[in-house]
């Protein structure tokens, strides 16, 4: 047994108990702490993105704004009318300054375009031009298919004949057709502003945030990158066809997608004012880098907490066990067991608590699976007149029966028997099992508190039935009416016939013998009635009791019980007790003759039975029942018993048993001394000669002197002298082949028998046998 092996699980489990919290603590803080940031830094994306949005549709609505009052005035629809020639120059004149107003650092238009299709000019920055001679001619006509009166366009700069081309590589343009409340359109105007110009707007110093727009087609629209400008977002690699569901149509959304770096939470905000989505793309690396710092300081804490909490439980641990290693040496000191196995503390103080309640629990859980059989033999014992009135009382409160027989006023028996099992698809082998069964059915039939527990005697079902309240005529009426329930219980279950026999009705419980033999009787009688009858004794004896002479039936049993045990003394008082019973009362010589003989016989009966010879009690010729006849006088039947039958029974009775115990204590003895160094058990040997364990250890007592486990030990020790004083063999070695896994227990229990250790026994017996 390892003397820490407790004190280390416990330091081990306080360890873990005191650890792992601190550091599912500190686990959980950090996953709380990390959603905490991404949460912050989403609404933080969604904030910039909102803000990125107003900033960028502030320039956009303006250029709305203007163009939407350019296009309405009245001086755009004279112009779309008019000859822009010298007769109209004034026109010409207050649209190129409606126009340069229009364009400033606040608005970021850097072109506008006025086309007249119907009257065939071209307004710019540069002048009027003839719309022939125009070098964007083709594009402004095709600006006049577009399906809607206002439409965003993205195209390469300077392909529109714009007059600041260099600037940047794409130009978005908004264009209107004109007139806006006319269905026949005579020209377009349309506003340019350069890409990159609102590209500054969106763009981020981070490395691992990407921010764009791009149109309800996912083609990009403004990109800090100006060579991704006019892609869509699956061509550049971002998004696949699938993935770009996820850009539902809620104004503003969030989601997490793989992007060619790795993955990337997408912030989106759709725009009101023309569709446009506003995204950011950052890394996930990005929002958990200020989460993983925060984790490597709670790591740190942690670590130092659980350091603090070793050290606290380590400490703990050795003042909690202090207790403990003084049961386990007491248990030591006092139990020096060399039968204990490898073991730690509490499974040997484990062990000696249950050896404390183990029998006592084994012996309450047999009283109660034992109880039913108990109650039953009572029952059989009783119907046959084995049970004397004073037990009678007592059994019958011990079984709880006693409350339910004082409500009774009328009682009878009930006697049930198997008619046949021929031509029935039982076997003979099957009796007992049908019987049970008829049992169970009657418990089932009777309520429990008009009987007591059906049993079966030989071969024959019977059961007690009483009913209070009742006149005898109407407890009749209820004995017809139950066997009849049962008879055709058993036929509807079994599909067996069977007989019922009642014994006339009685009131005292000591009267039930005679109403069980009256029952049997009724069973008689179907030889003449046949099977399947309900007999009532009432009906056989003119309803009359039957007259049983009086046989001390018990007494005799106890006097043969205590003629096999050898007890002499008890032998004669039973023998006295069963002559004072049967001439107690006024009989014929031919009654008493005839339960002299009965007691003769049934002793006779037992010698057989045991193999004892007709001429241990008879040696000379003649005939034991002669001898008897001539007898007249009681004292003298008594002592011719006692001399000729008894006595000589008894004393090979006991010449038997004596024989038999010492047989029984040698073989014990050569047991242990075969095994004394195994760990050998009163058990086992009984297991081994077939008796009885605790038979074994009365007869071993009372042979010896001695209990099995004092001789057991006295024998271990007499063999541990003789290995000190003639062999060399280490103590630890004595101690380990007597069964001792501890030698401190080997020497603790030597020093109390001997009053010295086994050192100094051999130092002080060794050299004088030398």
């Amino acid at each position: 047994m390892s003397k820490y092996s407790w004190y280390t699980k416990m330091i081990l489990f306080g360890c873990l108990l005191s650890i792992l919290p601190v550091l599912a603590l500190g686990f959980f803080s950090y996953l709380k702490s990390a959603e905490s940031i991404q949460s912050q830094v989403n609404l933080g994306n969604i904030q910039i993105m909102k803000q990125t949005n107003g900033n960028v549709e502030q320039v956009l609505k303006r250029l709305d704004q203007n163009l939407t009052n350019l296009s309405n005035s009245t001086l755009m629809q004279d112009a779309l009318y008019s000859h822009l020639d010298y007769y109209n120059f004034q026109i010409y004149n207050n649209l190129r300054r409606e126009m340069s107003l229009m364009q400033s650092i606040d608005t970021q238009v850097t072109d506008i375009v006025l086309m007249n299709a119907a009257n065939g000019w071209v307004i710019n920055n540069s002048g009027l031009f003839a719309l022939d001679n125009y070098p964007a001619r083709d594009k402004l006509l095709e600006f006049q298919k577009l399906p809607l009166n206002s439409t965003w366009v993205l195209h390469e700069s300077g392909i529109l004949g714009e007059t600041m081309p260099g600037r940047c590589a794409y130009t978005l343009s908004q264009v209107r057709k004109l007139p806006l409340l006319s269905s026949e359109k005579r020209g377009v105007v349309y506003a340019s502003i350069p890409a990159c110009s609102l590209a500054a707007m969106i763009k981020d110093d981070t490395e691992k945030q990407e921010v764009m727009i791009f149109d309800k087609d996912f083609r990009i629209m403004v990109h800090p990158d100006e060579t991704l400008i006019g892609k869509r977002l699956p061509e550049i690699g971002y998004m696949n066809e699938q993935d770009l569901a996820q850009f539902t149509e809620e104004k503003v959304g969030q989601f997490e997608t793989d992007l060619p770096d790795g993955r990337a939470s997408v912030t989106y905000v759709r725009s009101e004012f023309n569709g446009w989505i506003y995204a950011s793309f950052t890394e996930i690396s990005a929002i958990t880098e200020e989460a993983r710092s925060i984790g490597w300081f709670t790591l740190v804490v942690c670590l130092v907490l659980a350091g603090m909490s070793v050290g606290a439980v380590w400490l703990g641990s050795r003042r909690m066990y202090t207790p403990i290693r003084g049961i386990v040496r007491a248990i030591s000191d006092r139990l020096p067991d060399p039968t204990m196995k490898e073991q730690n503390e509490f499974q040997l103080i484990h062990e000696h608590i249950q050896d404390m309640f183990r029998s006592n629990t084994s012996l309450k859980h047999e009283l109660h699976q034992n109880t039913q059989q108990v109650r039953t033999f009572f029952l059989t014992r009783w119907y046959q007149g084995n049970v004397k009135q004073g037990e009678l009382e007592d059994k019958m409160a011990l079984y709880g029966y006693a409350p339910v027989i004082a409500s009774w006023e009328h009682l009878a028996v009930l006697t049930l028997q198997i008619d046949r099992l021929e031509q029935t698809r039982y076997d003979a082998k099957d009796l007992d099992l049908l019987l049970f069964a008829a049992n169970n059915i009657i418990e089932d039939l009777i309520p429990s508190q008009n009987r007591l527990t059906p049993v079966i005697v030989d071969q024959t079902q019977a059961t007690l039935v009483g009913q209070g309240n009742m006149t005898p005529e109407e407890f009749n009426a209820y004995l017809y009416e139950v066997t009849e329930s049962i008879q055709t219980h058993i036929r509807s279950f079994l599909d067996l016939v069977v007989s019922i026999g009642i014994s006339l009705p009685f009131r005292t419980l000591s009267k039930a013998p005679r109403a069980y033999h009256e029952g049997m009787e009724a069973l008689k009688h179907r030889l003449k009635l046949g099977e399947g009858v309900i007999i009532h004794y009432a009906n056989v004896n003119s309803g009359k009791h039957t007259l049983i002479s009086p046989f001390p039936q018990q007494v005799e049993n106890e006097l043969i019980d205590s003629i096999k045990l050898a007890d002499e003394e008890r032998a004669d008082e039973l023998l006295q007790q069963w002559m004072g019973e049967v001439f107690h009362k006024e009989r014929s010589p031919q009654e008493y003759q005839t339960s002299l003989i009965r007691l003769l016989n049934h002793l006779m009966g037992v010698m057989q039975e045991s193999g004892i010879a007709l001429n241990v009690i008879q040696p000379e010729d003649g005939s034991l029942y002669e001898e008897l006849l001539q007898l007249y006088v009681p004292k003298d039947i008594e002592k011719w018993f006692r001399k000729r039958i008894v006595g000589p029974m008894i004393g090979v009775f006991r010449d038997r048993s004596d024989s038999q115990f010492r047989s029984l204590s040698e073989e014990i003895i050569d047991l242990i001394h075969q095994h004394f160094d195994t760990d050998l058990t009163l058990e086992e040997c009984a297991a081994k000669l077939h008796y009885n364990a605790s038979y074994l250890s009365s007869v071993f007592k009372k042979e010896t002197n001695l209990s099995f486990s004092d001789y057991l030990t006295t024998y271990r020790f007499q063999m541990a002298k003789q290995w000190l004083v003639e062999t060399d063999m280490p103590i630890k070695d004595i101690a380990q082949k007597l069964g001792y896994n501890n030698p401190q227990n080997f020497i603790r229990s030597f020093r109390k028998l001997e009053d010295m250790t086994p050192g100094q026994y051999r130092t002080k017996y060794a050299g004088k046998e030398g």
